[in-house]
């Protein structure tokens, strides 16, 4: 892989050779000897022979990724492939982890800018005067405990000959350096990393605990935050969980989902554009991702006046109910489906209450019929991390049709859409959207809720607003 032309800009001035000369002069020592070692190292080590194990013999490639394009001239702000973070801990674009097939490790990485030609003050995007600091290939190595070599090096590594596994999809010169295969093994490679990823370690459970925790205090920050956004928009709101997600993490998670009104029933709402209102509910999902790239994901239903109405109360404790029923499945062993099914069953007996649903809620929750899904549309939970969806890749025998073994952790959220022009319900029911969403550590015995600090109960939904705005 050779060194790529410098990332120069269309109204860049032009350099003369004594500016070139002067520039690469008089510049201070700043590699970092005693740079520690990640405190995750230990665990990145034994992830990479649990991989290794899977795989002997085999090639690995995993790469970070690079920028993506948001417009123009103008990137994104990078994150790197999660199985790539899982593996070394490092977080810089562009890197590539190799194995050999005798399980030796070496990270393929972009290093600082020297001193010595012109890319650390004229390449906007890997210069060191325009980006900020990378960390040299020495310093890389003792911070993630793999040996390192330069990017450019990696195209020669991958001509040797080897059965390779490449994850695709990521960095599309990865994937044109080692053609693909046809027998279907990347994809085969792919799955087994979201598998392994399945059961968190104990570092890990403690990222998700400070996600968690950042995260309430974000919630409680909007809870602050809704006398001055009333009036204003959802927008609002969602820069003042931004604002604690940045400052306390990495970014968030997801884009928030800040949704006011009759947007409650729209699942993933991200245009957040919409007026915050006195008598509305506000249904705000959103997480906090760590520094480590660990996320949290919650959702509470708020009333933006401080009280629910009776309808708006009735319906919340629905959901709660069925959030509670799918709670009690929770166990080591317990099929991955089977808090799904509980929460439905209550869900569509609530229908049914409400003479809504077309049948009995019998009829409705069989699975060659289903009409409640009309009210529910999806899923009721989900597998959580480094990804908002966390593991999406892993077989389905190990997965959504496998068994909860402890260590994993996921959500509960369990809802009701009712849509503004559902002809086919009460005119009082549309515009109403209400999820209550848990994040859940499976424990040898049985689950504990990473979640707890925030209320759950409608009343105890008022008292924390009330306590907080105070």
């Amino acid at each position: 892989m050779t060194q790529p032309p410098l990332r120069r800009g269309s109204h860049d001035l032009p350099v003369s050779r004594t500016l070139a000369e002067f520039m690469r002069t008089g510049w201070a020592d700043t590699e970092q000897a005693d740079l520690p070692a990640d405190p995750v190292v230990p665990y990145t080590r034994a992830r990479r022979e649990l991989l290794h194990a899977q795989f002997a013999g085999h090639r690995l490639v995993v790469p970070a990724g690079g920028d993506l394009r948001r417009s123009n001239d103008t990137d994104f702000r990078f994150r790197p492939h999660s199985s790539y973070t899982w593996l070394t801990a490092d977080q810089s674009s562009d890197g590539v982890l190799v194995f050999a097939p005798d399980g030796a490790a070496t990270l393929f990485l972009r290093p600082r800018s020297d001193r010595k030609d012109d890319e650390f003050y004229r390449d906007r995007r890997y210069g060191e005067l325009w980006n900020g600091r990378r960390r040299t290939l020495l310093e890389s190595a003792r911070r993630c405990g793999i040996p390192t070599r330069h990017i450019t090096e990696l195209e020669h590594e991958l001509r040797a000959p080897a059965a390779t596994l490449v994850l695709r999809d990521v960095d599309p010169r990865v994937d044109r350096l080692v053609p693909p295969n046809d027998s279907g093994a990347d994809a085969e490679f792919a799955a087994a990393l979201d598998e392994l990823r399945l059961v968190k370690d104990d570092w890990e459970v403690a990222q998700l605990e400070q996600a968690v925790a950042a995260t309430t205090r974000g919630f409680e920050d909007v809870v602050r935050a809704l006398p001055q956004a009333r009036g204003t928009s959802e927008r609002y709101l969602e820069g003042v969980f931004w604002t604690r997600a940045r400052v306390e993490g990495n970014d968030v998670g997801y884009h928030s989902i800040v949704a006011a009104g009759a947007h409650a029933a729209t699942l993933h709402w991200t245009s957040n554009d919409g007026p915050v209102r006195d008598g509305d509910l506000l249904l705000l999902d959103a997480g906090v991702e760590t520094r480590t790239l660990y996320t949290a994901d919650i959702t509470r239903v708020l009333p933006i006046s401080g009280h629910f109405t009776p309808l708006q109360r009735d319906l919340y404790e629905l959901c709660r109910r069925a959030n509670d029923v799918a709670l009690a499945c929770l166990r080591p062993g317990a099929p991955f489906r089977a808090f799904h099914r509980a929460a439905m069953a209550v869900l569509a007996q609530g229908l049914e209450d409400l003479g809504v649903l077309p049948c009995s809620a019998a009829e409705a929750l069989d699975e060659e019929f289903g009409v409640h899904r009309r009210w529910t549309l999806c899923g009721s939970g989900h597998m959580l991390g480094l990804d908002v969806h966390d593991c999406a890749a892993a077989p389905a025998n190990r997965y959504l049709d496998g068994v909860l073994r402890s260590g994993h952790v996921l959500t509960v959220e369990p809802g009701l859409y009712f849509q503004p022009d559902d002809e086919l319900i009460p005119a009082e029911l549309r515009g109403m959207g209400f999820r209550i969403e848990e994040d859940i550590l499976i424990t040898s015995d049985g689950y504990r809720v990473l979640s707890a600090d925030l209320p759950r109960t409608a009343a105890d939904v008022e008292a924390w607003m009330h306590r907080v705005a105070a």
